[in-house]
């Protein structure tokens, strides 16, 4: 497999002039096994509409491409269109869109590009807008699954469990809307350049509905950003600051939901901060 030998990289890149962007978080794959793994790990067969991000000199979308009914892959960086043109062709069921995919109407492209399939996400996502990325595949709601290679310290986050030192908002937000799985680490020497971190490829299945039925999910996360925002502080005070409430509001609705007025919110799971936002919900309403 041509496309992960470092040689054969280095010369398909001088062949077209190409440079490495810092900027861009461009880091290209050297180790066959991983994008074969992940596209294994993807579940993919004929009736799957992939939707790649940043498929760089194309190594993972020639997987997809084996196993998907279609595959579009969204790449920011036009100098690699040469690059994409030599390395995908014979590729046909692959198609690449230059482009933010932040600037995207997800829904809408989803829509045009992938009509009778079932639309998934797999992809090596550039570190630097790993979050944004996440939060918009999310909250665009068109996609089964997101199989994808993130900084091994961001998964930690996304997957992590109440009262450990990753637990925290974005985690609870993708737990929220997704079932979250670590697969397995790849090491920077897999890598061309080589990062300075460690990877790992994350699964996300979305869930049919939250794992609690809360009464406004909206002031959930506002409640769950205020709790985060000041973690050494105590429940109280941290959601006093955020939300604008007296303490002794605050306190009384910890103590009525039966939880300690001392206790912080990083030992709380997603049921209890529902819970509690469903107390704060009908105080707040009380008082119109």
């Amino acid at each position: 497999m041509f496309l992960t030998d470092y040689n054969e990289i280095r010369a398909l890149l001088a062949r077209h002039g190409f440079r490495f962007s810092k900027s861009l978080g461009q880091n290209f794959l050297t180790a066959a096994w991983v994008p074969e793994r992940i596209a294994e790990e993807a579940g993919l067969d004929e009736t799957v509409g992939v939707l790649e991000i940043g498929p760089g000199i194309g190594c993972l979308t020639e997987q997809l491409s084996r196993r998907a009914g279609k595959v579009l892959s969204v790449e920011l960086d036009r100098s690699l269109q040469p690059v994409l043109a030599e390395t995908l062709t014979g590729c046909e069921n692959v198609e690449v869109l230059f482009g933010d995919v932040l600037r995207q109407d997800l829904p809408a492209l989803v829509k045009e590009v992938f009509p009778g399939l079932t639309p998934v996400v797999c992809a090596n996502l550039p570190y630097n807008v790993t979050t944004p990325v996440l939060t918009a595949l999310i909250e665009s709601g068109c996609f089964e699954r997101i199989t994808v290679m993130i900084q091994r310290e961001v998964a930690r986050r996304i997957c992590a469990s109440p009262g450990t030192a990753d637990y925290g908002a974005f985690g609870l937000f993708v737990q929220w809307h997704c079932e979250t799985e670590i697969l397995f680490d790849v090491p920077p020497s897999c890598f061309v350049p080589q990062p300075k971190v460690t990877s790992t490829v994350i699964r996300l299945t979305r869930r049919g509905q939250p794992p609690v039925q809360g009464k406004d999910e909206a002031l959930l996360f506002r409640v769950i950003r205020a709790a985060f925002n000041q973690r050494r502080k105590t429940l109280v005070n941290a959601l006093s600051a955020g939300l604008g409430l007296g303490k002794e509001q605050v306190e009384k609705v910890l103590v009525l939901r039966g939880f300690d007025p001392k206790i912080r919110g990083e030992v709380l799971g997603i049921g209890d901060f529902s819970a509690i936002t469903d107390e704060l919900y009908s105080l707040i309403h009380a008082d119109l």
